[in-house]
């Protein structure tokens, strides 16, 4: 799939308009209404009426889920550090990462808003669980793929745990930790909105509720698009980023 796209890069796009295309028609032809499923011109001309308020209920959002990915990268880059000086405490810390994972988050939020209320700390809670496993098992997993021979010599060489970790350990698991950073960027926007529809006075899932309970399906379709849009732009500054701070990783791979 892949090299098809490299050798067709047109291909994407057209889809896409072809996809729309078939909605557009398809919904004027059925006779579907409005409220029910919009076509996409009628969703493009509300979200340019609604523009003003979908950009100032993004703040919150934005705040919300870039506070709650920092807190979640601080709290794996600790966690896999922790699990790199000790292996016991990797063989019982790495067991709880994943089960952790086996509970939806949505069940949680309700809690949170019980303890923390109805301001932003929820949904900030929210956003670090979420994004927290993504960047700690990519950190932990490129620690642990760090080339074995440099480890070694480091040891013959009278080197600490931690001094493996800075010098060898660590910078290994750059490319994989962008990498799961990438991942929870994506997912950072998404938290905050959950949180959002659990309880808040603004934020784009607080107007994707109001328009819900309002049945104005265009609305939420633009609030969907800004959303997604969003999320674009924090994969893409984080790839900047990647770039910018392993520069070496991404000559190797244009070989």
């Amino acid at each position: 799939m892949n090299l098809m796209i490299r050798r067709l890069p047109w291909l994407p796009p057209v889809l896409l308009l072809a996809l729309l295309a078939v909605w557009e028609v398809g919904v004027g032809v059925s006779g579907m209404p409005a409220w029910f499923l919009p076509p996409p011109s009628r969703v493009l001309t509300t979200l340019v009426e609604v523009l003003p308020l979908l950009l100032d209920h993004s703040r919150n959002t934005v705040l919300a889920a870039l506070t709650g990915l920092a807190a979640a990268v601080l709290l794996a880059l600790v966690l896999a550090v922790v699990m790199g000086l000790s292996p016991r405490a990797r063989q019982g810390l790495y067991p709880l990462l994943v089960v952790s994972q086996t509970v939806p988050i949505i069940t949680v939020a309700p809690l949170l808003v019980i303890w923390f209320g109805f301001g932003i700390l929820p949904k900030v809670v929210v956003v670090t669980l979420i994004c927290f496993f993504p960047v700690a098992v990519s950190m932990v997993e490129g620690m642990r793929a760090a080339d074995p021979d440099m480890v070694n010599l480091l040891r013959v060489m009278g080197s600490s745990r931690w001094q493996i970790i800075r010098l060898v350990r660590l910078p290994a698991a750059m490319p994989s930790f962008f990498a799961g950073l990438k991942i929870a960027a994506t997912y950072a926007v998404m938290g905050a909105v959950i949180g959002e529809w659990l309880g808040a006075g603004s934020g784009l899932g607080v107007f994707m509720t109001r328009a819900t309970q309002a049945y104005k399906a265009d609305s939420v379709f633009a609030a969907i698009i800004v959303i997604s849009l969003i999320s674009l732009l924090l994969f893409a500054l984080i790839e900047l980023a990647s770039r910018l701070a392993i520069p070496w990783f991404y000559n190797e791979r244009s070989k």
